[in-house]
């Protein structure tokens, strides 16, 4: 009896240990998050670590900004327009082949394309407060299978010839269209209405999801919403409106009132109008998962971690800052939405936020303060500014909305 449980417990290990090898992962590399974004540090050529978000919206690398401390070898073969969401005019970028990535010591990506903007809309380091040289693409995901595990903040490439996937994971087919990632997903219109909807996988996107509206079939706009500005395209600035709507489905793991967004047309236009999809899943939902995408097999693994029961927020102040220097605790107010508490309030472009309830903002990051303005609440906010020479105190009111 005791041989047949020996033996039993071999054949159990060996099979767990072939599982452990086949599942090994070619490279594991660290991330951080940066809001909601995935920055990962990459050298490219050799160059010294320049740092990227990992955006699988967008198909190849770009790199934005450089830095006095940056330096990057790269031979171009011809200028491209890029187009993209917002409602401005196409950007040219220089266009470099044959590029080397080194994401750690002993793994690397080759053959790839760098685009380098002519000139720099998105303003990355400013947004987060933290340096950042650029975009990179779906052209990450080309020859692996790779895991992001917001839990651990890791990436891990696999050889998709042994790649299996965990037991505890879902899966979903995924559909490829060029290098873009798409899933159909539910999403509760209303407390009856449930609507299967094609959505792009955008790991690059700050927000929940957002749906397009120009055809019959779009999902409706709920009642009550808030006109803002979304953010920056690649053509330009993309404003629309924030609701809510009551629940968003990957496969049966549904989350509950999410802060979504409905560009206005005329910011959309351009690159929905030759596609089907209904519009774009981004970070805010993606980072409640550790996920795992196969884009060889078009399978799209997830499992609900720690953050899937956080609240969804939204910019209830209505207030935009940036840290003009990074590392430089001076926080910029950029733009104001209109209608907002901060445009009633009378904050403008160009104010220095110095103080929160009395708090100074020297401490502070630029995620935390923005934090603040998302925080709803039946008290005024208090924000103290430098408008020029002179210093200046506003009352904000806080009350959600949506």
């Amino acid at each position: 009896m005791r041989r047949i449980l020996a033996l039993v417990i071999i054949i159990l290990l060996a099979g767990e240990l072939a599982f452990a090898v086949r599942n090994r992962p070619v490279a594991s590399v660290p991330f951080e998050m940066v809001g909601s974004f995935v920055v990962i540090n990459v050298s490219v050529n050799g160059s010294g670590r320049l740092r990227f978000i990992l955006d699988t919206g967008v198909r190849n690398t770009i790199i934005t900004e450089l830095h006095a401390e940056d330096s990057v070898d790269l031979e171009y073969s011809r200028m491209r327009e890029l187009q993209g969401l917002g409602s401005g005019n196409v950007m040219n970028a220089y266009v470099s082949d044959g590029n080397t990535f080194q994401l750690n010591r002993k793994f690397k990506l080759s053959n790839r394309s760098v685009f380098v903007l002519t000139d720099d809309i998105f303003n990355l380091s400013r947004q987060t407060g933290s340096k950042i040289n650029g975009i990179a693409g779906a052209d990450f995901f080309a020859n692996h299978v790779v895991a992001i595990d917001y839990s651990r903040r890791q990436l891990r490439f696999y050889d998709p010839a042994t790649f299996v996937a965990p037991d505890d994971f879902g899966v979903m087919p995924m559909t490829l269209e060029g290098q873009k990632m798409y899933l159909h997903l539910s999403v509760l219109e209303t407390e009856e209405e449930l609507r299967t909807i094609k959505m792009l996988i955008d790991t690059g996107a700050e927000l929940t999801a957002w749906f397009q509206t120009l055809t019959n079939n779009a999902v409706r706009i709920p009642q009550k919403s808030v006109k803002g500005r979304i953010g920056e395209g690649l053509s330009g600035e993309v404003t629309g409106i924030y609701a809510r709507v009551p629940q968003i489905c990957i496969a049966n793991y549904c989350v509950k009132n999410p802060v979504v967004v409905f560009p206005d047309p005329q910011s959309i236009a351009g690159i929905i109008r030759n596609t089907d999809r209904d519009g774009t899943i981004g970070g805010q939902l993606l980072r409640r998962f550790n996920v795992i995408i196969d884009t060889h097999h078009r399978n799209f693994y997830f499992k609900p971690n720690a953050y899937f029961k956080k609240e969804f927020r939204y910019n209830v102040a209505g207030l935009e800052v940036v840290q003009p220097t990074s590392g430089i605790p001076q926080f910029e107010v950029i733009h104001v939405w209109d209608e907002s508490p901060a445009a009633r309030a009378g904050l403008r472009i160009g104010d220095l936020i110095t103080a929160i309830d009395d708090q100074n903002v020297f401490s502070m990051t630029l995620t935390e303060l923005r934090a603040v303005f998302e925080k709803p609440s039946l008290r005024p906010l208090r924000i103290k500014v430098q408008r020029g020479s002179e210093m200046f105190d506003f009352e904000l009111d806080m009350k959600s909305r949506i």
